[in-house]
């Protein structure tokens, strides 16, 4: 059994009628059936196209930081101790910010402008890089305050005893 529906019937009615088309509604776009020039998207200019994709660079720039809360309860959720999932979490947000900023002139290149002669260089989308290089240091900071805040981390000076000189006892140096 198939189920057709039909949406003439709505034209019809009165009730529907008296209703503005919606926002880029054309009636012969949509009254053309299997007209493929009707539904051709209207040409954009390059400065719009590159507009748009600087937006989407901020975008890709900002996204470490997006992901912020989400670590910072994956890091809650996995506790204090040092388990295997803990450490799995830790070793995760410890070495993605590595990986981001090694690979970031490839994720930038395709929101490079249309104007620039290599889209992988280090000078195209400069602010945007930044942005992005800070935001992966952000994330690297929250993963060494939780290895901090497990004791994995010699901040202490207690940790650092093997390395400590000491001189001769005072009763030996009197010999």
């Amino acid at each position: 059994m198939t189920l057709n529906l039909e949406y003439s019937s709505l034209e019809s009615s009165s009730k529907w009628r008296n209703l503005p088309p919606p926002p880029g509604f054309s009636k012969s776009s949509s009254s053309s059936k299997g007209n493929s020039k009707a539904l051709s998207t209207p040409s954009t200019t390059p400065e719009a196209y590159d507009q748009l994709k600087d937006k989407r660079a901020w975008d890709l720039a900002i996204s470490p930081a997006k992901s912020l809360p989400m670590q910072f309860f994956m890091l809650y959720m996995s506790g204090s101790g040092v388990q295997i999932f803990s450490m799995g979490i830790i070793f995760m947000l410890l070495s993605s910010p590595f990986k981001n900023v090694a690979a970031m002139n490839e994720a930038f290149a395709s929101f490079a402008p249309s104007a620039s002669k290599n889209p992988k260089s280090i000078s195209t989308l400069t602010l945007q890089k930044l942005a992005y290089f800070a935001c992966n240091l952000l994330t690297l900071g929250v993963g060494l305050w939780k290895c901090r805040s497990m004791g994995l981390l010699p901040t202490g000076t207690g940790d650092w005893l093997a390395f400590e000189t000491r001189g001769l006892a005072p009763e030996l140096s009197l010999l």
